[in-house]
């Protein structure tokens, strides 16, 4: 059961570490290293840890992991008696993902409504033949998306600012 466990969180790491590759144009190994650090959870990995699982040297780990602290993703904890340090998320990190993801569409829906707005003054216009009109229904709906997804990405980041998840 243990195996399978490690088997498929090791899937999973591969498979987040290539979508932070694209996405916060991350290093394989420190997407790799913040993808392990995610599905390890509040109770953190080790320096150590992470050499043996992501078979990597330790200055490689360690680069990245230096990389990962200056950008803010990541920060670390150590226990009493204990001179490890326990790397985990930052919380923060999640709520700037959040911002900017609502940042992005916030300035698409101007821009729709931008857009919408110019073909419906278009379409006010003498047009002989009302199959040059202008359909507004793809720009209604999107911005209704936008609207409604916004207030969800929102709403969940009222919820990690007041600490309802426990990450």
């Amino acid at each position: 059961m243990e195996d399978n466990i490690c088997k498929e969180k090791m899937a999973l790491v591969e498979k987040l570490g290539v979508h932070f590759e694209n996405t916060e144009q991350l290093a394989p190994v420190a997407a790799r290293i913040l993808s392990y650090i995610i599905l390890t959870g509040k109770k953190g990995t080790t320096f150590e840890d992470m050499v043996s699982t992501l078979c990597a040297s330790k200055s490689t780990i360690s680069n990245h992991l230096s990389h990962l602290q200056d950008l803010k993703e990541i920060q670390y904890y150590t226990k009493t008696g204990d001179r490890k340090k326990y790397f985990i998320l930052n919380k923060d990190t999640i709520i700037q993902h959040v911002d900017k993801m609502i940042n992005v569409w916030k300035e698409l829906r101007e821009l729709h409504s931008e857009i919408k707005n110019y073909k419906e003054d278009q379409n006010k216009q003498k047009i002989e033949n009302e199959k040059e009109k202008f359909d507004l229904n793809f720009h209604n709906d999107y911005i209704k998306f936008i609207d409604e997804a916004s207030a969800s990405i929102e709403e969940l980041r009222l919820k990690i600012t007041v600490n309802q998840f426990d990450i």
